[in-house]
């Protein structure tokens, strides 16, 4: 066994406390980890393994938490950039049901998102979202009850009426081939690609 001579905090990071055993720097830990140790204890090897990887943890999941703060995330995607970072999987598991148990990992919640946002600034057809959304590695059913109120009608007359003042001034053909190739590009179906053509078209003669 090995004793605690010293626990310091680390100066480039005050979350981290350096842990000395005989007198030596033996490795670092999360603050959090750290809490249950004192100077004068005694580690056995079992012990020391067993805080180093709660420390691996703690790092997944403060890289996991970074992820999500920046954009909301799917589960797929927590554990694909956690096993990019080196952590094994039995880490990226019990960082993941962490963040499940308070819902900060939640695929049903993310595929609404992911579409909602989709539908404001860049709408797309049913088909382009489910290729995303499952890309993301979300399930079918989860898709499916995320896309389940989706208009694709409207959806394309919205990405259509964002793109109008770039082909306004042209003359027909070229008006529908600019702006069909653009919609189908989205993943519009051509019934619903022609509907909006000839529509919008209609509304810049009038």
């Amino acid at each position: 066994m090995a004793t605690i001579t010293a626990l310091t905090a680390q100066k480039r990071n005050k979350d981290r406390i350096n842990v000395f055993l005989d007198g030596t720097f033996a490795f670092g830990l999360a603050a959090a980890v750290a809490t249950q140790l004192k100077i004068g204890q005694s580690l056995t090897p079992e012990l020391i393994t067993s805080l180093q990887q709660e420390d691996s943890v703690e790092k997944a999941k403060e890289k996991a938490l970074n992820l999500i703060t920046y954009r909301p995330r799917s589960v797929a995607e927590v554990e694909r950039k956690l096993r990019e970072k080196g952590f094994d999987e039995p880490v990226i598991t019990r960082v993941v049901e962490r963040l499940q148990a308070v819902d900060l990992l939640d695929d049903v919640a993310f595929a609404r998102y992911w579409v909602e946002q989709r539908e404001t600034f860049r709408p797309r057809s049913r088909l382009a979202l489910q290729q995303e959304l499952r890309q993301k590695g979300v399930t079918r059913q989860v898709i499916d009850a995320a896309l389940s109120d989706l208009d694709e009608t409207a959806a394309a007359r919205r990405a259509a009426q964002k793109q109008l003042y770039r082909w306004s001034n042209l003359e027909k053909y070229e008006f529908k081939q600019k702006l069909g190739g653009f919609l189908q590009r989205r993943g519009f179906r051509y019934e619903i690609v022609r509907e909006i053509t000839e529509e919008l078209w209609a509304d810049t003669v009038d």
